[in-house]
């Protein structure tokens, strides 16, 4: 039997349970705390203080003081302590995926790879940090020269979500301290224990007194937004949630004109045309859909398949999920964890019986998961057919093991269908055309789209979305740029 229990792991200073700022670990000023709890069992496993702003505001003030220094580092000697810290991060991952399975659900082996996610992340970025180069630009006057460069640009704050805690924090921090950026970290409330995790190995890779803050809060979010927000030595904000929340951050962050990276939500369509490989497209379709038991802002939200082979990817799909596992993310085999929140089920049941109620056909499961009397927040993995435009799933991302099966004819169809809503990061493409995977491609109103495949994600490729699903973009070459600021130099040559 594998590890099931904080007292299972290897490294028990990993297992943190207060704030950090200015490289202390700290209570709350006000004394009060919240609960983490293991979303399998209901049981709490750790109680961790709930800071509020005037914590977020001294973490601010130490990340501040930190930045003077910080970034006169030289490129080089910021990525040897992202390499260092890549390094520690491998070297615990058993451990670390551990805390992330505890506090998120996820299945022990889909934890691991997150964290080797996470860590690629900071290789990734060791390696940008000394390739932000400047130009020199052409001149029209003889008389002058005109070169830039690029610096950081301070203090960034960093918000990241409960789905993917490891991996949200390395790909916004990584890319802010390779520039020479300090940090402070807001983890979910849910999940605040994965970088609490991060932050003792960080400072074990060296990186000095204040470059890195964690704020820890679960009620008091708001507060701790508003300052991060409004905060002067504030100078980058970078967000990953709700399009709702992104929306809010970006009112409060007007005043101060902030730079602002914001990875908003989805409603990806997964498109299965009468081309495809059967196979090819159950296997994207499980991957896409059933990562984090749906749990991901670039999920398949909406399964859109062509007439001619909807039928026979409708039972090939129902058959292939009826052959994984679910339970508790520590057990062996287990391929769909609980959902992270109370709040996810009720969502989720919520589109189910909106679907049935407009003429969706449940396939397979569609009601919460009784697993021998536990009480965590399972449910079953679930296949409505006959899905329609007036259904909330059509609207709404559902955030939770449920595949909802559209049917359409032409190309020209689905691409309408696809593009119809106000959100636009993923997509996914099922073909054996090339021509086809070329137009669709274009044509989705998408960041990222994934051909033959249920993956959108990789350290060196750009991670971002349009519309409503934000801006900026994370990950890939251009990530290190959303935290410098360009400077041109005019210099007089005439004697």
């Amino acid at each position: 039997m594998g590890p099931t229990s904080i007292a299972n792991l290897k490294r028990k200073d990993l297992f943190q349970t207060k704030g950090y700022i200015n490289a202390q670990w700290i209570h709350s000023q006000s004394g009060k705390t919240f609960d983490v709890i293991n979303p399998a069992t209901l049981e709490k496993i750790a109680t961790v203080p709930e800071m509020g702003a005037a914590e977020t505001a001294q973490a601010v003030e130490a990340a501040h003081v930190s930045f003077q220094s910080f970034k006169k580092t030289t490129a080089r000697e910021r990525a040897r302590l992202l390499r260092k810290w890549n390094d520690l991060i491998l070297e615990n991952i058993d451990d670390l995926a551990l805390i992330l399975t505890l506090e998120n659900g996820k299945p022990l082996a889909e934890a691991k790879g997150e964290v080797a996610y996470a860590a690629s992340f900071l290789e990734w970025f060791a390696g940008e940090a000394e390739r932000t180069h400047g130009e020199v630009v052409p001149v029209a006057n003889p008389k002058q020269r005109i070169l830039t460069f690029k610096q950081p640009l301070g203090v960034a704050a960093c918000l990241a979500p409960w789905n993917f805690p490891i991996a949200m924090i390395t790909r916004k921090v990584g890319a802010a301290l390779a520039a020479g950026c300090t940090t402070v970290w807001k983890p979910a409330g849910e999940t605040p224990l994965s970088c609490l995790a991060q932050a003792v190995l960080a400072e074990q890779a060296g990186f000095p007194m204040g470059a890195i803050n964690v704020v820890t809060t679960l009620d008091l979010v708001a507060e701790v937004g508003m300052e991060l927000c409004t905060n002067k030595f504030v100078k980058k904000l970078s967000f990953t949630g709700s399009t709702r929340v992104g929306k809010l951050l970006a009112e409060q962050c007007a005043g101060s004109l902030k730079k602002l990276s914001l990875e908003l939500g989805g409603n990806s369509p997964f498109i299965v045309f009468d081309d495809a490989k059967i196979e090819t497209a159950v296997e994207a379709c499980i991957l896409a859909k059933f990562r984090n038991s749906g749990q991901t802002c670039v999920t398949a939200n909406r399964i859109m398949v062509q007439a001619g082979i909807y039928d026979q990817f409708a039972e090939a799909l129902a058959k292939r999920i009826q052959q994984l596992k679910v339970g508790d993310g520590t057990e062996e085999g287990v391929f769909i964890g609980p959902l992270t929140h109370e709040r996810a089920v009720d969502k989720a049941m919520c589109h189910i019986n909106d679907a049935k109620a407009h003429g969706g056909q449940i396939m397979l499961g569609g009601s919460p998961l009784d697993l021998n009397g536990k009480k965590g927040y399972f449910l079953q993995p679930t296949v409505i057919k006959n899905m329609s435009r007036e259904m909330l799933t059509t609207r709404e991302e559902t955030f939770a093991p449920v595949v909802g099966l559209y049917r359409f004819n032409t190309e020209e169809e689905a691409i309408e269908l696809a593009n119809d809503c106000e959100v636009g990061l993923g997509g996914f493409i099922i073909t054996e055309s090339i021509p086809r995977s070329w137009r669709v491609t274009e044509a989705l109103e998408v960041g990222m789209v994934g051909v033959n495949l249920g993956l959108l994600s990789a350290c060196e490729s750009p991670f971002g979305g349009i519309k409503e699903s934000g801006y900026g973009r994370e990950g890939g070459r251009q990530g290190i740029q959303e935290y410098l600021a360009l400077k041109s130099m005019l210099i007089n040559v005439d004697n």
